[in-house]
Parts: structure tokens; C-alpha cells; sequence
């Protein structure tokens, strides 16, 4: 699935294509970066039944989110945030793995959070110009080279492909969720809502989630007070405990996607179609706006193959629990 959501590592990017103005964006001030890496806060949900997908008819065809089926689960555990900067860096500096990002020499970096010498740009994504192929964008310089993590540690790590959220959670001793437990965790025990909190997206004009305000591409108002990444923890959590599940940074999940899915989705434990060529991603992103995307909501669902990486796209961890029932055996899981 190439869309405005992720552009894919497959996607050609042109060299020559008319970019998109990137006007001149303050270097901001360093925040102080942590003195360790704090471990991950786990919930534990009793699993059980839950109606996945889209109830309202508000997604797109071609994603897949209908129909809404039965899901029963096993009981298992989720990372209440998406995994950080500072912890994905113990792990850089534990294992020395090199991300896709560092390997390739370049990641898709949004055009307005660029921090970059015009010689990094390397290119657009063809059909969606507000992202910049550029070199010496990775995890640790989330906005090019000029920028890095230890600006933002408590913010979600980005430019990590589903390869590199693998690889971090056999660090971690933990495995990817499925599609099916991404969603049931992120719609905190409640049936048929749009959002972790409700049906408005605003309640009370309050913002309860990290999304564009503005005209996309071109002029965000910072509404929110964010650009690009929230720091974790920024939005009052779901009824689970788990905190932004709408917007902030797209999620990789472990399942392959397959738009066809859930018409033949088994009712226990699904762990998507055993082979295909993009993995899942949940959860929308701070590029999310109702103008183009409204893939924020709970049902939503997108993809991207599974060596791409971008500035808008994270992961958080899930475990079995121990003496519990696992939920099958696929890649991702452990």
C-alpha cells in the first residue's frame, strides 16, 4: 500500500521533482536527555470478545476495515506507550543494530520538520511531495542529520521498519501485537467507537490526540503545540491504560495485510494472512487530517512493506502472559 500515510522504501522517488517549499525551521533548544532507558509500563488485558472493524462505514473500501466480525482473544500484555527514543537507543547501543534507515543512507522525512543541508534532499515520493527522500535521516536524527534524538527522548522512536520493531522486541523479550490486539487494547473495553474516548473528535473543543490542524500539506496552525511527534504519555490514556492510540506515530503491528481479511478472518486469535507483501500499521499519525486521511480512528488500518521507514511511524511491544495461552506462532510473534 503506497498512500499519504507512509510512503513505501519500494516507492521511486525523482530527484527532479519539484519539491515543495521548505521554509527555514528554528533549530529548537535540547532537551535534556534521560539518564537511562526506563523499561516499558505493561498492561495486562483478561482478553475475551470484542467486534473489530469499522461499525460506522467511515473508512475507506479499499483498506478492508468492514466487516465487523468477532474476535476472541487470549489474555496477554501491551506496552501502554509506543516505544522511545531513549529506549530504542539502549538497545541501538546493547546490540549495535543498524536500522534499514542507516543501511539504505535514507529516510522519508516530512517537508516541514526538515533539518537538513539542501544537498541530504534527495528527492520527493512522487505522488505525495510532502515527503523528502533524505540521506542521513534515521532513528537517531528523526528530521535529518542536523536534528537528533537526544532533543526528544521521550518521544516515540520513528524511521524504524517492521524489520527493525522485530528485532528490538526479540531484544526486549517481547513480540509485536496483532491487528487484532492493537485494536482491542487500543478500544479500552468500550463497543463501537470512533476514537479511544468517543464519537467527537473534539469533545468540548478539547484536542485528545496528536493529528493535523490546518490546511495539509502546507500550514499547521499548532493548535496542539506539536509539528511532528508528542512526546509519549502527552493525551489522557484510554480506559486500558494506554496512551495514544490515536495519531502521534502509525504502529507496525505483526500481521501481514491483506484488505480481504476480515471476511475470512477465524474468530480466534487471528494472526492475518500467512503470507503478503506490506505488514499492518494502526493507529494514524500527526500527519493524520479528516481532509485526505481520517485513518485515526479506532477501525483504521494501513500498511506499508516491511523494510520501509518514515517520520511518522513507531511501534509499541506486547508479551504473552506467562502460563497463559499464546496466540499462534507467526513472524513478529514469539
Amino acid at each position: 500500500m503506497d498512500s499519504c500515510c507512509t510512503p513505501g522504501r519500494r516507492t521511486a522517488v525523482h530527484a527532479h521533482t519539484t519539491l515543495l517549499p521548505v521554509p527555514s525551521v528554528p533549530t529548537p533548544s535540547a532537551a535534556r536527555p534521560e539518564t537511562r532507558s526506563e523499561g516499558a509500563e505493561f498492561v495486562t488485558l483478561p482478553g475475551g470478545e470484542f467486534s473489530m472493524g469499522d461499525c460506522f462505514g467511515d473508512g475507506y473500501p479499499a483498506d478492508g476495515e468492514q466487516p465487523v466480525h468477532r474476535v476472541e482473544l487470549a489474555p496477554f500484555a501491551i506496552a501502554a506507550t509506543a516505544v522511545t527514543n531513549a529506549q530504542f537507543a539502549a538497545f541501538a547501543a546493547a546490540t549495535g543494530h543498524r536500522t534499514d534507515a542507516e543501511s539504505y543512507g535514507s529516510s522519508a522525512v516530512f517537508h516541514l520538520a526538515l533539518r537538513a543541508r539542501a544537498r541530504d534532499v534527495l528527492g520527493c515520493a512522487p505522488r505525495t511531495p510532502w515527503w523528502l527522500d533524505v540521506a542521513g535521516a534515521d532513528w537517531a536524527h528523526p528530521a535529518g542529520p542536523l536534528s537528533h534524538w537526544e532533543e526528544t527522548p521521550d518521544h516515540p522512536v520513528v524511521h524504524v521498519s517492521w524489520d527493525d520493531a522485530v528485532a528490538y522486541c526479540r531484544w526486549a523479550g517481547a513480540r509485536l501485537p496483532t491487528e487484532a490486539e492493537w485494536e482491542y487494547a487500543a478500544r479500552g473495553g468500550h463497543r463501537g467507537r470512533r476514537y479511544p474516548w468517543g464519537d467527537t473528535l473534539t469533545p468540548d473543543g478539547e484536542d485528545r490526540c496528536n493529528i493535523w490542524h490546518g490546511t495539509f500539506p502546507t500550514h499547521n496552525t499548532l493548535s496542539d503545540g506539536h509539528l511532528t511527534t508528542a512526546p509519549v504519555r502527552s493525551y489522557p490514556p484510554n480506559d486500558h491504560g494506554l496512551y495514544e492510540t490515536a495519531g502521534n506515530v502509525w504502529e507496525w503491528c505483526a500481521d501481514w495485510f491483506s484488505p480481504a481479511y476480515y471476511r475470512r478472518s477465524p474468530r480466534h486469535n487471528p494472526l492475518g494472512p500467512r503470507t503478503g507483501t506490506a505488514r499492518v500499521t494502526r493507529g494514524g499519525s500527526y500527519l493524520c487530517h479528516d481532509s485526505y486521511c481520517n485513518r485515526y480512528r479506532l477501525a483504521a488500518r494501513s500498511a506499508n512493506s516491511p523494510e520501509s521507514s518514515a517520520g511518522n511511524c513507531g511501534f509499541r511491544i506486547a508479551r504473552d502472559l506467562p502460563g497463559g495461552i499464546r496466540p499462534g506462532t507467526a513472524d513478529g510473534l514469539r
